[in-house]
């Protein structure tokens, strides 16, 4: 669908510039299973500051990747064993999500990183992983230098606060974050049709179509607020045997009673 767009306007001009608010649209939509992934690997740090600076680092490192994978675009696309080799790691972050989800639930909120910078390779190799499923877009513009840059540079920013969007909402929704490492499956599934045999990889359209359907089933359900059972709610009841007493009486003053009692009765 982008190298289609792209194809309308071969040159720098009024279309292209027209065309651009399409593209970063475009890349936001299939981006989007991208910032999730990241988002998630952020959220293995223990502190959101920590999460924050991982994003910055990180995908700063990610646009000088993406940047030198676009400009040698048509080099890569030579050998099929890039795109295996980036299919392979995405499928291997989808077993890593999901095999830690079912041995123990209560590690998916844990830190997953035990320093800032095991977690910025990540974040960056894998944006890189993702950046080789739209390399045929970058061979479309790769007589654009500047739209290139400007593509680039927009889509690393909208990717930067589309992570920490998902930051958030990763912990207010329960389905996201599974939603989000299917999305990375199909991905790296289709970096392997494509290296069987391109004319099999389904149009931009149903990857779209895909996308929206797994994110209305991610955002479907919301955390339930914790409730406290009535079984577990307790009572205490306050002693109050010694509160009222009776009143101490001497000797000498129940003799003096009883000594007024047979009197009267005189």
């Amino acid at each position: 669908m982008l190298d289609r767009l792209l194809e309308m306007s071969p040159t720098l001009g009024g279309d292209t510039l027209l065309l651009l608010p399409v593209l970063i649209l475009l890349e936001l939509v299939l981006s989007a299973d991208n910032a999730i992934a990241l988002a998630a690997i952020a959220k293995g740090l223990e502190t959101p500051a920590l999460q924050k600076k991982a994003l910055n680092i990180g995908l700063v490192v990610a646009f000088i990747l993406r940047l030198a994978l676009i400009l040698a675009a048509s080099w890569v696309l030579k050998y099929w064993q890039f795109e295996i080799a980036g299919a392979i790691y995405l499928l291997w972050l989808v077993y890593q999500h999901f095999s830690t989800s079912d041995e123990d639930e209560d590690d998916q909120t844990g830190p997953r990183f035990s320093s800032l910078w095991k977690a910025i390779p990540t974040i960056a190799l894998t944006d890189l992983a993702f950046s080789l499923d739209s390399v045929t877009t970058a061979i479309a513009l790769s007589k654009e230098v500047l739209i290139v840059l400007l593509g680039g540079t927009i889509g690393i920013i909208a990717l930067r606060f589309m992570a920490g969007l998902f930051i958030r909402w990763l912990a207010i929704y329960v389905h996201l974050e599974d939603a989000g490492f299917v999305t990375v499956a199909i991905v790296g599934l289709r970096l392997i049709v494509r290296v069987i045999d391109p004319a099999l990889v389904p149009p931009e359209w149903v990857m779209v179509s895909v996308i929206f359907g797994l994110f209305a089933w991610g955002f479907s359900e919301r955390v339930s607020t914790p409730t406290i059972a009535k079984s577990e709610i307790s009572v205490t009841v306050p002693d109050l045997s010694g509160a009222v007493t009776e009143p101490k009486v001497s000797a000498d003053e129940l003799v003096t009673t009883n000594e007024e009692r047979q009197a009267e009765t005189i």
